[in-house]
């Protein structure tokens, strides 16, 4: 076997072999089975006439020529995919797939619409959506776009500011009728809250009043969650008071299920972003999704856009 050898097909297994660290992941993914994985590994190691990659019961892991090798590679796979896209644009038809990730309950409730909207626009574009809570690596799960909540900590990602999350306190009207309405933080204490399990800090309630001074209220309750449609449901069912984003539960607000309580005082907002990998940004179909994303993202209530 000799260099000409190397093949796309090959080194696209080799890449996401490197990056997932699972042959069977690879396979799944690929929708191939396992021993045709191993044979394009097999055959590409031959071809460049080194060990690209350390297999042993357990998992996979690059070799130090392996590590050059793979970056390289990455680089050779976005420069033919840009020049597919490019030669697509010569007809006006972006074609391919996007992967993006995104949190459940903001995925579900409104970005899901938006990427319909998209793919109305362009019926030619592909889109993986994953709606998950967990902060997953981008790279090694094949993400091209995700749109996370919170701090972030994936510095060698491009970052897009979307702009700030606004909170509300919440409660159902008959949660209030049977247990008062509070009228300061400190009346917090003793009512029933509905937290997050998988926030941190969330037994402790974080609020800023209008005049600027903040107050941070411990808050218990019987029920915690780890979904924020669950939580929806919870405060609309009169489980008890909490935290919420605006756009999950503006509708909820509008027909009356549930009533912002001390509106003077509100939890801060949460950063909303945009991260890239950079390797994919600069390939049409996923400019053109970042593109619509930022324009649109505006719209969802809420959402408040960063100053310019």
């Amino acid at each position: 076997m000799d260099k000409s050898d190397v093949t796309l097909e090959r080194m696209r297994s080799f890449v996401r072999v490197a990056e997932r660290g699972s042959l069977s992941a690879v396979a799944r993914e690929l929708g191939v089975g396992q021993s045709t994985v191993t044979r394009h590994l097999r055959e590409l190691e031959e071809a460049v006439g080194v060990p690209l990659l350390s297999r042993t019961t357990r998992r996979v892991t690059l070799t130090d020529e392996g590590s050059r090798y793979y970056a390289n590679s990455v680089q050779i796979l976005r420069l033919v995919e840009q020049a597919g896209d490019e030669a697509r644009g010569t007809r006006g038809a972006p074609a391919g797939t996007i992967r993006i990730s995104c949190t459940a309950a903001f995925g579900v409730l409104h970005i899901s619409r938006l990427i319909f909207a998209f793919q109305d626009r362009y019926p030619d574009i592909g889109v993986d959506l994953s709606l998950t809570d967990e902060r997953v690596d981008l790279v090694r799960e094949g993400v091209d776009i995700a749109l996370r909540l919170g701090p972030l900590t994936d510095s060698s990602m491009k970052l897009k500011a979307l702009g700030q999350s606004r909170r509300l306190l919440v409660a159902a009207p008959d949660y209030l009728a049977a247990r008062g309405r509070p009228a300061v933080p400190q009346d917090l204490a003793g009512h029933e809250g509905v937290r997050m399990s998988n926030v941190a800090g969330s037994d402790t309630l974080i609020l800023e009043g209008s005049s600027g001074d903040r107050h941070a209220v411990p808050i218990g309750g019987r029920l915690r969650i780890d979904h924020g449609l669950a939580a929806r449901e919870a405060l609309a069912a009169g489980r008890g008071i909490g935290p919420t984003h605006l756009w999950l539960v503006d509708d909820l607000l509008a027909a009356g299920r549930l009533e912002v309580i001390l509106p003077d005082y509100s939890p801060p907002p949460v950063r909303l972003s945009m991260l890239i990998v950079p390797e994919r940004a600069g390939i049409a179909r996923v400019r053109l999704l970042v593109d619509f994303l930022a324009r649109r993202i505006g719209g969802i209530p809420g959402i408040e856009r960063p100053e310019r």
